[in-house]
């Protein structure tokens, strides 16, 4: 959750040093590029935020029940270096794309596996509920007519997000 907070923060942080900024115009990575005002706290934000995520892997890692788990960790850990690397490589340059796509894809490959991974632990609804997520959030965010990249951004954070609090019974169970 606090990944998902400093994320948040990052990003409205900057929207406010930036007024030329439109949601349904710009991609939320133009806050880190070169036409914007401290793009260091969009990129520098990521980075943190990157970080985060790589530890929070650690945690799944170490909390998995079975290996389809624990590759969803492994999956979260990439994620993590891929969100950092958004930071690294800002708008603009030759890669940014190409972390920026590699977030999302890691992130959402980390979805199937715990939901799958759930499912074989007997968590049959949480687990059907993830994976349904893992494959529709992906298809729909395909399949709309996004007005922005932006707008395309928040939704695939929004899931991770949902993710992430659906993920929070699972840790409250093992904490038990």
């Amino acid at each position: 959750m606090a990944a998902a907070l400093l994320a948040w923060t990052v990003i409205l942080l900057s929207i406010s040093y930036n007024p030329w900024f439109v949601f349904t115009k710009h991609a939320f990575s133009d806050l880190g590029g070169p036409a914007a005002e401290k793009a260091w706290i969009y990129n520098y934000g990521l980075i943190a935020t990157g970080a985060l995520v790589l530890l929070y892997s650690l945690a799944l890692m170490m909390n998995a029940a079975n290996k389809v788990e624990n590759a969803g960790g492994a999956f979260i850990s990439i994620a993590g270096i891929f969100l950092a690397l958004i930071g690294a490589y800002p708008s603009g340059t030759r890669p940014h794309t190409f972390v920026s796509i590699w977030f999302f894809a890691q992130t959402d490959l980390a979805m199937v596996a715990w939901g799958i991974g759930l499912l074989l632990r007997g968590w049959k609804v949480l687990g059907a509920v993830i994976t349904a997520m893992s494959i529709t959030g992906p298809a729909l965010a395909v399949a709309i007519n996004w007005p922005s990249a932006a707008t395309l951004e928040a939704y695939g954070i929004a899931i991770i997000d949902a993710w992430v609090a659906l993920m929070l019974r699972v840790h409250a169970a093992e904490r038990s």
